[in-house]
């Protein structure tokens, strides 16, 4: 079993492998010594891979491409994670993480486990004494990611429920020192939140809405259950394009504003028909005359 936790060199059989050609292109395998992959550069087989080391560069049977064989961690999970539910991406985990000052030892509620994504980066992050409980409202889902916390070696520090957080609350009092809550309507469930939390001491919540009209009525139970310092962010990826950009000492730069004078001055002096042209006074013309025409009648 590979631990999402605790880094390996060499790949085992049971092992997960994050099989990497690109950054849009990665796969999960689970080590099988009878199994194959399959892609457009070719054949690999698990038993090869089987012995490798965690980063090995793996050229197909047919040796048509390649395809390195990388640890899995929570960044690299959230690319292949199956997709049960959206899931949370780099730029809002980073950001939540940093928000709620999470760090090792910390025990944090989340609400809304869906297809794990931040559950794993959040067991990273307060291990290895801290604790996360998550709750799921949908069965299935619950099983499925049980499954996954299991597999990868995360059940010591994650506790996930199936439950109806809306009716039976989160069953949690004085207890976590962070609250995450990824709900249709977090207006109610931000009740049972506020017990859950440590009640020595100052905690944080964050409630992950996609829509404005979710953000307003959620401030608004946050004010009235007493929270302070209520803040609303928009996170969004923007790409950044780097240009080299020249940097002149004073001597250059002088030297090429005398440059650049120094070409004006002569092309005044190459035109000197067109400025005299400019500064001659411009000649007057009278206005035109208007006709009017008038049918035969009213010329009688």
């Amino acid at each position: 079993m590979t631990s999402f936790l605790n880094y390996k060199t060499f790949i085992e059989e049971g092992d997960l492998v994050i099989a990497y050609m690109s950054r849009e292109n990665m796969t999960p395998l689970v080590m099988d010594p009878k199994s194959t992959y399959n892609n457009k550069f070719g054949t690999f087989r698990h038993s090869d891979m089987i012995g490798k080391e965690y980063g090995t560069k793996m050229p197909s049977h047919n040796g048509r491409g390649f395809m390195y064989l990388l640890h899995p961690t929570p960044e690299l999970w959230t690319h292949v994670v199956p997709h049960r539910t959206q899931i949370l991406y780099l730029a809002d985990i980073s950001f939540i993480t940093t928000y709620l000052d999470l760090k090792p030892g910390s025990v944090i509620l989340e609400c809304g486990t869906g297809s794990g994504s931040f559950s794993h980066s959040l067991a990273r992050t307060i291990a290895p004494n801290g604790h996360l409980y998550t709750f799921e409202y949908h069965e299935e889902r619950a099983k499925a990611a049980k499954q996954d916390f299991e597999k990868h070696g995360l059940s010591n520090i994650i506790t996930i429920e199936c439950r109806d957080v809306y009716k039976d609350g989160f069953g949690i009092t004085d207890l976590v020192h962070a609250v995450f809550l990824d709900l249709p309507a977090p207006w109610d469930a931000i009740a049972s939140a506020k017990a859950a939390f440590k009640q020595n001491r100052i905690g944080k919540i964050c409630c992950f809405s996609p829509c404005i009209e979710q953000v307003q009525r959620a401030c608004a139970s946050l004010n009235e259950h007493g929270f302070v310092e209520i803040k609303m962010f928009e996170c969004l990826i923007r790409n950044q394009e780097v240009h080299t950009i020249p940097i002149y000492t004073v001597k250059d730069a002088v030297s090429k504003i005398k440059v650049q004078q120094d070409k004006k001055r002569k092309r005044n002096e190459e035109e000197p028909s067109n400025s005299k042209l400019a500064k001659s006074p411009r000649v007057k013309h009278d206005p035109p005359n208007l006709y009017v025409s008038k049918t035969p009648t009213e010329a009688k």
